[in-house]
């Protein structure tokens, strides 16, 4: 009988913050919560009493007292959260004002630099004035390309302060992505690197910037952060005024803080573009600040003496969830550059150089590093590493047994998942359960999360849709430039109307768990029958000579057949014995029904910015249709890999 990987001690469990937070609620509504189920129920039957009671948990500071906290029309999005009630978002992230470490920034070049909390403070107070003289005001756009670095952090809570909605993008963007993204919101200034470091490599970005900057008109001001070869390059060319981010502003004093309505726009963040142009998603400062309390505080148990870090760019939603652990008054470890250079343990060197308790990274990290061989529970000390969290795509099996065997086998692996639509999680961990192999512990408080089939019935230990039933408060305000809300409610209530369909495959465990097996609009249907491509990963990732690999199905002789690509370790040929082996992993573990009918080679996949593969834009290419935006692509000179493939043809 399958046991948990790990479980909860009781003294743990007594020292968790969710544990205070399910007795504060026994005490403040004279209830008998005695578990985490009963706590999840309650907070979904009583969504206004529980968001109430997070937010006076966690101190939350009302400039203006809520009227109602939740008025809702019958079916999702018509919602309204604590209606009249002003905040600011920056305002929470900066309440701790002492001198111990708020962010410790590490790149690949090798510098460390170090703020205090009261730097911190003195840094957004500087910058906040200068943006200030620089016409800055609420609802304008600040628009960054940035490394994950201090000065990003400095500049999203000036923003913030201000009431100017942050709009990020990784300097490896190429010109047009950021132009697709950066060009729809119209920002008034633009605060970018002169140059950045990857892979032993310094990338100059002076021609990308004049490029963008000719295309971005609303920018009135550039603020130009320097890089490591900052001093050799040149500055853009450009019509704006541009100014040095150390001569733009003198750190000093204390910052100010707007207050401003509970959903008042704090961020814009991008869907990946690979089908179109990215959709402009806006969430509100209320909703993400609350959603990121709970998120962190309660089921991450992130406490003001832990480290934080997260393997992320400042293109991805993660890095704006790291941020808010700044909330909690947690240390924040930044880190940006390759996380294999100089070699396989560069970021498992940080959990002991940094004393990191909570390490987040992707499920491809993990599997890449033991596709390496690398055993960090014989290499390293390990002993402040409390919790690792993965996302980006589902964590196989193996994943977890990889984990616990080489890694550590005392601590809690949360697979998390949610995404850049909620900038948050619909499931991930929780300091109460247990983990079980391959599942996500459960889902987060005050998300009615389910799993349904095509007709729209809940089903357990059955695969479905993974659903949201009822309105929560990081639901995005909408799309940029949707006046009627038309994108909006196509991409998330068309497929159930009236209730948010994430676009997962999911499938809820008897443990009360999940297990997400891909991406709704990747699913295979060989002869009719629904396949997600993770449990094909799940089987192709035990062969050692696959490296990764990516499944498409592809329309033939009126029925559909599964074709997969794999990436090869170097020297390995596709022979017919490894692929009979390929085959029989999938077979022996999954189904017959999983068995790829073509198995094909290839150098590379293309993959998204922020790491994930991009199964459309392969089975389009398969079937002669076009790739759209593929400046989304952080290699799309991996997309002729797939084009007219002589053995894929009638």
């Amino acid at each position: 009988m399958q046991q948990p990987l790990w479980s909860p001690s009781t003294t743990g469990i007594a020292a968790s913050r969710m544990h205070a937070f399910r007795e504060y609620v026994n005490r403040r509504f004279g209830l008998a919560l005695h578990d985490y189920a009963a706590l999840h129920a309650w907070s979904i039957e009583r969504r206004a009493d529980f968001w109430l009671a997070l937010a006076a948990f966690f101190e939350v500071q009302f400039n203006t007292t809520p009227g109602e906290i939740l008025a809702e029309g019958p079916d999702m999005p018509d919602a309204r959260w604590f209606s009249g009630a002003t905040l600011n978002y920056a305002a929470h992230l900066l309440r701790r004002q002492d001198h111990q470490p708020a962010l410790i920034s590490i790149s690949e070049a090798g510098s460390r630099e170090q703020l205090s909390f009261s730097e911190l403070n003195a840094h957004v107070a500087g910058l906040q004035r200068s943006l200030e003289q620089a016409g800055v005001a609420s609802g304008d756009r600040v628009a960054a390309i940035l490394p994950n670095s201090w000065q990003a952090i400095v500049a999203m809570l000036a923003s913030s302060s201000l009431g100017a909605v942050w709009s990020s993008c990784s300097p490896d963007f190429g010109a047009q992505g950021i132009i697709d993204r950066f060009g729809q919101i119209e920002p008034k200034v633009l605060i970018a690197c002169s140059d950045y470091h990857y892979a032993g490599k310094s990338i100059d970005l002076t021609e990308r910037l004049s490029e963008v900057l000719r295309q971005l008109p609303s920018v009135e001001r550039l603020v130009l952060v320097p890089g490591p070869a900052a001093l050799t390059n040149p500055a853009p060319e450009c019509s704006q005024a541009v100014s040095h981010w150390q001569d733009f502003y003198k750190p000093g004093g204390t910052p100010r803080f707007r207050a401003l309505p509970f959903d008042h726009p704090l961020a814009i963040l991008y869907s990946s573009g690979t089908t179109g142009a990215p959709k402009c998603i806006v969430h509100g400062s209320g909703g993400v600040l609350l959603q990121h309390l709970k998120e962190l505080g309660l089921h991450t148990d992130l406490n003001a003496d832990d480290r934080l870090f997260y393997y992320t760019t400042c293109g991805w939603m993660m890095w704006n969830w790291l941020a808010s652990g700044l909330a909690v008054g947690a240390t924040l470890v930044l880190y940006d550059g390759s996380p294999f250079h100089p070699g396989d343990t560069r970021l498992i060197d940080l959990i002991d150089a940094e004393r990191i308790n909570v390490f987040g990274v992707s499920a491809r990290y993990l599997a890449a590093l033991e596709k390496a061989g690398v055993q960090p529970a014989r290499s390293h000390r390990l002993d402040s590493l409390r919790s690792i969290l993965s996302t980006g795509s589902p964590l196989s099996p193996d994943s977890f047994d990889y984990v616990y065997r080489d890694i550590k086998s005392d601590l809690r692996l949360s697979s998390i998942s949610g995404g850049t639509d909620i900038v948050s999680c619909f499931a991930l961990g929780n300091p109460l359960l247990p983990v079980w192999r391959g599942e996500l512990q459960g889902p987060g408080l005050g998300m009615a999360v389910e799993v349904w089939n095509e007709a729209g019935r809940r089903v357990i230990r059955e695969k479905g849709e993974l659903v949201c039933t009822r309105h929560f408060p990081s639901m995005p305000l909408g799309f940029w430039n949707d006046p009627d809300g038309s994108r909006y409610h196509a991409a998330y209530f068309e497929r159930f109307p009236g209730v948010w369909a994430q676009g997962d495959y999911a499938e809820q465990s008897e443990h009360g768990g999940l297990i997400i097996h891909g991406r709704s609009d990747a699913v295979l249907n060989p002869g009719g029958v629904r396949i997600g491509t993770a449990e094909i990963y799940r089987q192709v990732e035990r062969v050692d000579e696959v490296v990764e690999s990516v499944a498409i199905g592809q329309q033939w002789q009126g029925d559909v057949r599964i074709v997969l690509f794999v990436v090869l370790r170097e020297g390995v040929q596709l022979d017919e014995a490894l692929q009979q082996r390929i085959r029989g992993e999938i077979r022996r573990h999954a189904s017959p029904r999983h068995v790829p009918a073509v198995i094909l080679a290839v150098p590379d996949i293309p993959r998204t910015r922020s790491g994930k593969i991009v199964e459309l834009a392969v089975r389009n290419l398969v079937h002669g249709q076009p790739v759209n935006n593929t400046e989304a692509l952080a290699n799309p000179e991996a997309l002729d890999y797939f084009r007219n493939r002589v053995e894929l043809q009638d």
